[in-house]
């Protein structure tokens, strides 16, 4: 594999937290044609560098929906680390791969899609499941009815509440995280949408610099179901037998499975990351059991979604560090590597 490259003058781990942070495309350029010559490129097959989520919202601590972690500086603390990570593997790295999150207010995991008895949104980390809408206590909010197919619209409210009691259940069925409300996160046209500056500064460097395709995926937009993996929705049909969520575009997954090391590193690690590696090991075991192995985990990449409370302690149910662990666990029984940005590409297992 290729030797390490030396940080770049102009990286500044400091700037990870900084919302204000912008990189200077024409600096980068002019950067990127002063090393061109020293690049040292890996030989032997194509290596993807998947970003999951990277984006404002979840990345600093200003963010509508920030990673803290357990220690609250998680995804701070990452960024600085994939950053660092992208500059010293510019020979290795073929191609990046951002992901993004992208919403709109009126979604099933927003307030505004649901009120309470008297009509009031719920206050964000809502747990929603089958005894919540059994109870009453939240039910959908009329503006929903405008989100309805045109050949259900006629039956109303009563087709959104099979619906939403269906969608409850998969969740449980499939062994998926329950139904939460999050706060207003990555909206579409939003600075929270956007990345962090030291990332996006990473990937405009590597762009520039080998001349590389810029693919990006666009996913969680449709009103009706979460879409925390990549590659598809989590409840895509509906109660009644049809889809309701437009398919994902199989095209990026497809052509992430032509590459011949995938490294995996974002947001969070418990959520987005978490079903969309799970989503790539299904496809790869799907085609041969052997296509595992060329997953790449940064585990130092990547934090659990972990709401504290006022004493800056977890609360038990909104810290999710034991299912990232448990992913971790089982997706190097099925042949991934986990492994860490500070380890050098070159002694990572075949």
């Amino acid at each position: 594999m290729n030797q390490t490259m030396e940080l770049p003058p102009f990286f500044d781990p400091a700037r990870a937290g900084d919302w204000s942070y912008q990189p200077d495309a024409a600096g980068l350029g002019a950067a990127a044609e002063g090393v061109r010559g020293r690049l040292k490129r890996l030989e032997g097959g194509r290596t993807d560098l998947l970003l999951v989520d990277l984006q404002r919202d979840f990345c600093l601590p200003q963010g509508a929906l920030y990673v803290g972690g357990r220690s609250g500086r998680g995804a701070v603390e990452d960024t600085a680390r994939i950053a660092a990570f992208i500059h010293r593997n510019l020979g290795a790295i073929d191609r990046i791969v951002p992901t993004f999150d992208t919403h709109t207010p009126l979604q099933i995991f927003h307030r505004s899609f649901w009120i309470d008895a008297d009509g009031n949104p719920p206050p964000p980390f809502t747990l929603i499941s089958e005894e919540t809408l059994a109870g009453g206590a939240l039910r959908p909010s009329p503006g929903v009815l405008a989100l309805l197919p045109p050949e259900v619209a006629a039956q109303g409210l009563a087709w959104v509440e099979r619906q939403l009691l269906h969608y409850v259940r998969s969740l449980a069925r499939q062994g998926r995280n329950v139904l939460i409300v999050w706060p207003d996160h990555c909206l579409i046209g939003s600075e929270g949408h956007a990345m962090p500056g030291l990332i996006q500064e990473a990937w405009l460097f590597h762009a520039l610099l080998r001349g590389a395709a810029t693919p990006a995926i666009v996913k969680g937009d449709d009103p009706w179901s979460e879409c925390y993996s990549a590659f598809g929705a989590e409840v895509p049909d509906r109660w009644d037998g049809g889809r309701l969520v437009k398919p994902q575009d199989d095209a990026a997954l497809r052509d992430l499975l032509g590459a011949d090391r995938i490294v995996v590193a974002g947001q969070a690690s418990s959520h987005c990351v978490r079903w969309s590696v799970d989503d790539l090991l299904h496809r790869m075991r799907a085609l041969d059991p052997a296509l595992p192995r060329r997953i790449y985990v940064l585990r130092d990449g990547m934090s659990a979604v972990v709401e504290l409370d006022a004493e800056g302690r977890p609360i038990p149910e909104l810290d999710f560090t034991p299912q990232a662990d448990e992913a971790f666990a089982r997706w190097a029984e099925l042949g991934a590597h986990i492994v860490e940005t500070t380890m050098p590409m070159a002694d990572w297992p075949r």
